[in-house]
């Protein structure tokens, strides 16, 4: 409504200009700055006047389209936001898995390095009574082979003296003899 009478008043504006410069007619105005402020006037109240229902049409669908486009906007924002905090909760599941995981690794480890010492201690150990045995055992062979020696040499040297001493003497022998049989039969 402005505009038309924007209009109104331009168009009785230039009428009353002629008027008053030529008396009565019709004249060409060759003020290009006033000619096309007047024909810029008459384009725009017309494109107002026509162009309403179709720009109005236009400029509606647009914003139905653009506020379409808004929700859908903020659904998947939002579905984003919920996905984000199950994968955010999923992650903090796994962290803390894995917590326990490597928790688990380590007394594991540990348990099984105990075990190891453990094992490791007593074969030392079965290591050390075997070394001690096998000493042991060595010891009484060489014990007994010396005393086997001593035993041999003694038999010989005895045997040396018996027949040094006894000789060709068979008198001497069967006295031995005598004695030693008395002495096995108390």
């Amino acid at each position: 409504m402005i505009i038309m009478g924007t209009f109104y008043w331009l168009a009785t504006e230039a009428a009353m200009g002629e008027m008053t410069e030529s008396a009565g007619g019709f004249g060409l105005n060759f003020d290009i700055l006033e000619a096309n402020l007047i024909n810029l006037s008459i384009v725009i109240a017309l494109v107002v006047y026509f162009g309403r229902g179709f720009l109005g049409k236009i400029l509606s669908e647009r914003q139905s389209a653009i506020a379409t486009a808004i929700q859908e906007a903020e659904q998947r924002k939002r579905k984003a936001a919920e996905e984000l905090a199950i994968e955010q909760q999923k992650l903090a599941q796994s962290q803390q898995e894995a917590q326990r995981i490597r928790d688990a690794a380590a007394v594991s480890a540990k348990a099984a390095k105990e075990e190891i010492l453990a094992r490791v201690a007593q074969e030392i150990q079965r290591l050390r009574e075997t070394a001690s045995q096998d000493t042991t055992s060595s010891q009484e062979r060489a014990i007994l082979e010396l005393r086997q020696q001593v035993a041999a040499q003694a038999i010989k040297q005895v045997e040396a003296e018996l027949s040094t001493k006894l000789g060709n003497n068979q008198t001497a022998q069967q006295q031995l003899v005598d004695r030693s049989i008395a002495l096995l039969e108390r």
